[in-house]
């Protein structure tokens, strides 16, 4: 069956679907598909992954292994991807046999800030001036003054705030540029901000196009900390133009599946994309307990060919990152689990846990959404939440 193919849904009961990449993605959208009926086979090369501790089938082998991709497309009829650093390669070859979402090109570009910045002009969806920087010649041009201060953020490979340098001045950049290890860059000029939200789009391969509602995000030392749906900060026609322009990137990346666009609302109340993930995405896990249809069964019905239907919020919420300080709360070396009961004994709180072994630093443990009847009392359970884990108010 070709890849391109057919539009022709894949029955739940007796179909098995893969994924490339183990993390709490995976993990996640393995339960939804499980709830569905499906089987799962993970491809990751970490025997103890969290998503590979759920799945039916877990593949202990790189993402570029060619018996394992072989394996994998002889047990599945659809492979999707939780996390956009896989091969682009690999996503290629199993298209070649069997539909894989997204496709290997669009993650290709959000695998590369330059080629994504060139997506969002092509798209006419504004974004921060900005410059490949990319020798040492490059990163003296003083032509660069004029987006600074600035971001110097290395092309590949970075998220949660990693391969990053603040640039305040024309003779720091070639300094961070090498503390960035000499590899492509692009910097980006430092913009007033008001507000960051994101929104998840969900692509058909009939180019039906479903969202979530607009999310406000607050970030902490570059990893998210805080989402909270409805955006309490945004205007009703700024979240509009948000979700067309969500959209209008998945239809020029020939989208299918689900992304997610992040953005920044800035002083003057504009709005400029930021960056984009080809996978649901942390600041959409509030939609498994908001949701009527989460963007995991989102991504679910994209893979397989489902009918794409619009999520509906039936509880406003607010979602918060545990990430592995909690468990040294005490500013000591050995971790020590926090108190989950007095956070459960709060009325609308749902606990989710990775399943990672090891908690560490700035790791992403887990999180957990508060739904309520109305916007305010799911913000006050949350910070009173975020106060007994010791967690800064937001």
């Amino acid at each position: 069956m070709s890849g391109a193919a057919s539009l022709v849904p894949l029955p739940p009961g007796r179909t098995t679907l893969g994924v490339l990449g183990g993390g709490q993605l995976g993990r996640m959208f393995v339960h939804a598909a499980q709830a569905h009926g499906y089987r799962v086979a993970v491809l990751e090369p970490d025997p103890a992954s969290p998503a590979g501790a759920a799945a039916d089938e877990h593949l202990r082998a790189a993402y570029d292994d060619a018996a394992a991709l072989a394996e994998l497309q002889h047990l599945c009829a659809a492979v999707t991807t939780e996390f956009e650093n896989v091969p682009a390669a690999a996503l290629r070859q199993l298209a070649a046999a069997l539909p894989v979402a997204p496709p290997a090109d669009a993650v290709q570009v959000c695998q590369h800030r330059a080629l994504e910045k060139r997506c969002f002009v092509d798209a006419g969806v504004p974004c921060a001036p900005h410059a490949l920087v990319d020798s040492t010649e490059a990163a003296a041009d003083p032509a660069l003054a004029a987006l600074l201060p600035g971001l110097l953020k290395t092309a590949r490979l970075g998220y949660d705030g990693k391969g990053q340098r603040a640039v305040a001045t024309a003779a720091e950049l070639p300094a961070a540029w090498a503390a960035l290890g000499g590899v492509p860059c692009v910097l980006e000029k430092k913009l007033a901000l008001a507000q960051e939200l994101s929104v998840v789009v969900a692509r058909g391969r009939d180019g039906t196009v479903v969202h979530l509602p607009v999310q406000q995000n607050l970030h902490r030392d570059g990893i998210l900390a805080v989402t909270q749906v409805p955006a309490p900060d945004v205007a009703a026609a700024t979240a509009v133009q948000a979700v067309e322009r969500a959209g209008r990137l998945a239809a020029a990346l020939d989208y299918v599946g689900v992304l997610c666009v992040e953005f920044f609302v800035l002083a003057d109340g504009s709005l400029v994309a930021n960056e984009m993930a080809p996978r649901p995405h942390n600041s959409g896990h509030h939609s498994i307990d908001s949701c009527d249809v989460s963007q995991f069964d989102l991504q679910l019905r994209t893979l397989a060919g489902l009918p794409l239907v619009a999520p509906r919020l039936h509880s406003p919420a607010v979602m918060l990152n545990l990430l592995g300080d909690l468990w040294f709360g005490d500013g000591g070396d050995v971790p020590r689990e926090p108190d989950w009961a007095a956070v459960l004994a709060e009325p609308g709180v749902h606990l989710h846990l990775y399943g990672k072994r090891e908690a560490r630093r700035a790791r992403k443990m887990g999180h957990l959404t508060v739904t309520a009847a109305d916007a305010a009392t799911a913000r006050a359970t949350a910070l009173r939440i975020a106060a007994r884990l010791g967690l800064p108010a937001f």
